[in-house]
């Protein structure tokens, strides 16, 4: 009987090689690629879920999409097993996602999962101990398979039953990627994707932003956390942020995810960029946040200024004082 493996697809030239691996083993392969708020790479047509797409295309396997929603962001608010450098929870993270795949293989009949992971590729979630705990504590012990690196470990089930020749599985550890590469060119993998996705929250100049979100929300959602990746963000009340673009790719965003009720701010009397205000909209945040819009602007300081104010079905013109010093719109900054 053919065996089925479901394969963890991020988009990266590793789990596109272990894919390729098991199906010239003669494994059926469906592959699962999972999305995130914080991708570097993710665009509408291009990143990750793009190149795990074509992937998927060229080698003529079906993938679903799964999109990490709110229970992700809880985890991001409170890993067991903590963070990183930043505020990246890889070891609960990984968790997460091989737990979703479980549940996924039940859907699809697979037999065992596999993974492009490489030993020691990565410093917190690919050492040894922590690819023990996340394969134990994702309830996949034995059939969560690594063909890059599976000779490093005891066989798993597909191993020990012969769905898998194990004497065709690889060594490969470490960070160096020449032994990948070199795998790519001997399986004949081309057009390979980048080496691997970034993450946001892996960049400790993205912690403030995500604090300030986890310590100013009762109910966290997605839109908040996409929205970190758009302009400049300001605090100006407990419940209260203002976001200002910084070009015109960031005015679009910023007018596209407005929600219903908030106040969309820009000067009326020269090149002005986009500012949003989340949260509360009273009279005083808005004031504010049009004050700190005008930083931004080529507005005289000191000047009386119009800002058009825009609700979603309703706008108004206001006057203000570009009166704010570059000191006092800085103590407001999400740094």
């Amino acid at each position: 009987m053919k065996r089925k493996a479901l394969a963890l697809l991020s988009g990266g030239l590793d789990s596109t090689l272990a894919i390729k691996m098991m199906l010239d083993m003669g494994i059926a392969v469906e592959a699962l690629n999972f999305t995130s708020p914080f991708c570097t790479c993710t665009g509408k047509n291009s990143g990750c879920r793009s190149e795990a797409v074509r992937v998927a295309q060229e080698f003529d396997i079906p993938i679903k999409v799964i999109h990490k929603g709110v229970d992700y962001l809880e985890i991001v608010r409170n890993p067991q097993h903590g963070y990183g450098q930043g505020i990246n929870p890889c070891i609960d993270c990984r968790i997460y996602i091989l737990r979703k795949a479980k549940e996924e293989m039940a859907v699809c009949g697979a037999d065992f999962v596999i993974t492009g992971e490489v030993l020691g590729q990565r410093p917190m979630s690919q050492r040894r101990d922590s690819l023990r705990l996340i394969e134990r504590e994702s309830g996949l012990e034995g059939l969560l398979l690594r063909p890059l690196s599976a000779r490093h470990f005891e066989p798993t089930i597909p191993e020990r039953e012969g769905w898998v020749d194990r004497e065709k599985l690889l060594a490969i550890k470490g960070r160096s990627r020449k032994e990948l590469f070199e795998l790519a060119h001997d399986l004949d993998v081309k057009n390979y994707p980048c080496p691997a996705g970034g993450c946001l929250l892996t960049e400790i100049s993205f912690v403030p932003k995500m604090r300030d979100v986890f310590d100013h929300s009762d109910d966290l959602n997605l839109r908040d956390f996409r929205l970190l990746k758009v302009g400049r963000h300001f605090r100006i009340g407990e419940r209260t942020k203002v976001i200002v673009g910084r070009d015109e790719t960031d005015n679009d965003l910023l007018e596209t995810a407005r929600l219903e009720g908030e106040a969309a701010l820009t000067w009326m009397d020269g090149n002005t960029p986009v500012g949003v205000i989340t949260g509360r909209q009273d009279p005083e945040y808005i004031d504010l946040a049009a004050r700190i819009l005008l930083r931004y602007t080529k507005a005289e300081p000191g000047a009386g200024c119009r800002i058009n104010v825009r609700h979603t079905n309703a706008e108004r013109c206001m006057t203000v004082s570009n009166s704010l010093t570059p000191a006092d719109v800085e103590r407001y900054i999400v740094a």
